[in-house]
């Protein structure tokens, strides 16, 4: 598939319309053309020419996406400016002819003003007429027509000035949504620097292979993810993670692509190919983000496609009822209905959610929270419940081993062989406590994992068990003064690793996981945004949990839960409404299936990206609440964009009962609401207050 910008796409009708021609010629089948980022995806097998052609028959023109990265609006790139111009000066000459009558010269040249602003829509609405399709194109049409058929002259070409400026100003404020967007994509570089038998090289990232080294400059963009081979260096993280602080990087450091280089030079082992990169990936995600629909959008299209020809309709109604029942004047029914008509144009209410949604996903991404998709977008303003896991989560997840207690010297050995290739936090922190007490780990036989509880294996051909304080019970009896210890260490919030083998228990672990110094905050400003309750699910211990729930302040905790159990629990709360549920995107994937929304925590990691609707890419709670401000304001200002547009439409139909409406009071109506919508959605980029 070979993907395009386009110039001038400013309508999200038009742009439906021309997919489906472009999916009707050879090859076109799957052609995709996102009117939210303005670019086509075809496959390259389609004829190019073929393509233009119908891309012409609504102004927009193709450009190359490798060369085109940011389009500009300025005046010479723009012809509906140069219309709107050349229309004004004719319309402020005709207006000079136009003393009192209508003269032959002022009509000539009111007629020369409404094609040129208004020819595109007119053969557009008229070929739609033809093939009794109904929209904004069409029922401008059908007003221009009637306008001028009645005389109305100087009304019928202010009509045709303003919609044509409409429709400006309505592709102005999408494509300024685009630009934002288009900004924050361009993090990765084009280019770097490889290192090849010694040499240097100048390479594009597509070319890069695992393995390969490259050389990074101060000022240099990191072209994939790797780790530093070689030299020392602060790293801006921010356009990955939304940390603003640098991270300082030294030999066998992870670093991601996109992110740049402070000071030093840094010799970088690719990792992996950009397209598996991070970086690639938020990008991937971010663009398609922008093309799945929402519920309300969905629900806004299902409306347009019958208010118009309800519109129509009322239009009709207005035009014959008044002159044929009533004997009202035929001439000034017909001007009221064509005004109707115009009521019609459903363009401020098509741009009340597609605006404003971009803009919040841009602005979120500035901050290192990924969404995957408006509709992920809208929920998160919904939720009423957060459910948290706890280790990694509302903890630092580093657990660290403080206290240990030994009943038998193969205790050591025993803990370091079942834990050696495991991947838990747990296992990790007890075999960095264990490698300075060992030179030697032997290799278990015939492994079993317990999700959530423990591991069994053989050891020298004797059976052992690894797991929680209830794993072992079920395995084996534990003495009175080891269950006194256990208990102890559980009241003092300590996690219990236990060993035993077939005779007792040969010794315990006990582990602590500090808690992250945000949560709190977070959990008092989640409360204050509205979030009715804050769970915490965990299989710690009850003694641990609650010591954290404590700390933290989370309205319920539940603990000793394995991953199913968590199912169940936050099966209970989507009954109350909209849950979502945080993890690190790996041992919570299940919970975070199951939850309205999934939220990952993690540093641009795989798992975490893949997993979840949501991904906050730095590990920092304290971007949550920023996103759910963000959603909020998404929403509200949506309604308010709805509300406002089919208000002011209200207003102007109502105002065709005293028979006041006028055509230019009737597109002005759609042009004010289409300027303030397009304000009110942009607003959402700047970095004031959510």
């Amino acid at each position: 598939m070979k993907e395009y910008r386009l110039s001038g796409l400013s309508c999200a009708d038009c742009a439906s319309n021309l997919e489906k021609r472009i999916q009707g010629i050879r090859h076109g089948e799957t052609a995709i053309l996102n009117y939210h980022t303005g670019k086509l995806r075809i496959d390259e097998r389609v004829d190019l020419d073929q393509v233009k052609q119908i891309l012409s028959s609504e102004k927009v023109s193709l450009l190359d996406s490798s060369k085109e990265t940011e389009p500009k609006i300025i005046w010479k790139e723009n012809p509906r400016l140069w219309l709107l111009g050349g229309s004004l000066l004719v319309f402020l000459a005709a207006l000079g002819l136009d003393m009192s009558d209508y003269s032959a010269a002022a009509i000539i040249a009111y007629l020369t003003a409404i094609v040129i602003s208004g020819y595109s829509t007119f053969r557009k609405g008229v070929t739609n007429l033809f093939r009794f399709k109904f929209n904004m194109d069409t029922l401008m049409s059908i007003a221009l027509i009637g306008a001028m058929a009645i005389g109305e002259w100087r009304e019928g070409t202010v009509v045709a000035l303003l919609f044509c400026l409409n429709e400006y100003l309505e592709g102005l404020g999408m494509e300024r949504a685009r630009r934002s967007m288009e900004k924050l994509l361009q993090v990765a570089p084009e280019s770097a620097i490889r290192l090849s038998r010694g040499k240097e090289e100048v390479v594009p990232v597509s070319e890069l292979k695992q393995g390969d080294v490259v050389i990074i400059r101060p000022g240099d963009k990191i072209p994939s993810d790797g780790t530093v081979v070689k030299g020392s260096s602060s790293v801006n993280e921010a356009a990955i993670t939304g940390e603003s602080l640098p991270v300082e990087k030294s030999f066998g450091a992870p670093v991601f692509g996109g992110s740049i280089n402070n000071e030093g030079i840094l010799y970088i082992k690719i990792e992996k190919v950009y397209q598996e990169s991070a970086i690639a990936k938020i990008l991937r995600m971010v663009e398609e983000a922008q093309a799945r629909k929402t519920p309300t959008e969905l629900l806004i299209d299902r409306f347009a496609r019958y208010y118009t020809p309800l519109i129509m309709v009322i239009a009709l109604f207005v035009m014959l009822v008044p002159p044929l029942f009533f004997g009202e004047d035929y001439r000034m029914w017909l001007y009221q209905g064509l005004a109707v008509l115009i009521v019609g144009c459903p363009c401020a209410l098509i741009l009340s959610s597609p605006i404003a949604n971009l803009s919040g996903i841009t602005r979120n991404a500035r901050h290192g929270i990924l969404v995957k998709g408006s509709a992920f977008l809208e929920l998160l303003g919904k939720v009423k419940t957060i459910a948290f896991d706890k280790t990694g989560t509302l903890t630092k997840g580093k657990p660290q081993v403080e206290k240990v207690i030994t009943y038998d010297e193969r205790f050591y050995p025993v803990a370091a062989a079942l834990e050696k290739s495991s991947s838990h936090p747990l296992a990790r922190a007890i075999m960095e406590w264990l490698k300075p007490h060992l030179d030697d780990i032997k290799d278990p036989q015939k492994i079993q994992a317990f999700a959530g509880r423990g591991i069994s294996a053989l050891l020298d051909g004797d059976r052992y068990w690894l797991g929680n304080e209830v794993f072992i019970q079920e395995q084996i009896p534990i003495a009175h003064k080891v269950q006194e210890q256990m208990k102890q260490l559980k009241e003092e919030g300590y996690t219990l690793v236990v060993v035993a083998d077939q005779k007792g228990v040969l010794g315990i672990f006990g582990l602590a996981d500090e808690v992250r110094s945000e949560s709190r905050t977070v959990i008092r400003a989640l409360k204050q945004l509205g979030i009715k309750q804050t769970v915490m699910l965990t299989g710690d211990h009850k003694e641990a949990a609650q010591k954290t729930a404590r700390e933290t302040g989370v309205t319920l905790w539940y603990s000793d839960l394995l991953p199913e159990e968590k199912v169940a629990h936050l099966k209970k709360f989507t009954d109350q409404g909209k849950v979502a549920m945080i993890g690190d995107g790996i041992n919570d994937a299940p919970a975070l299936a199951i939850a309205d929304l999934g939220i990952a925590m993690g540093k641009g990691t795989d798992s975490a990206i893949e997993t979840a609707d949501i991904v906050l890419m730095q590990d920092h709670l304290s971007k949550l609440p920023e996103a759910i401000k963000v959603a909020k304001r998404v929403n509200r200002v949506i309604r308010f964009n709805i509300g406002l547009s089919l208000g002011l439409k209200l207003v102007a139909l109502l105002l065709t009962i005293p028979g006041l409406l006028t055509l230019w009071i009737a597109i002005l109506s759609d042009m004010g609401a289409t300027i303030i919508v397009s304000l009110t959605s942009l607003a959402i980029l700047w970095e004031g207050k959510a």
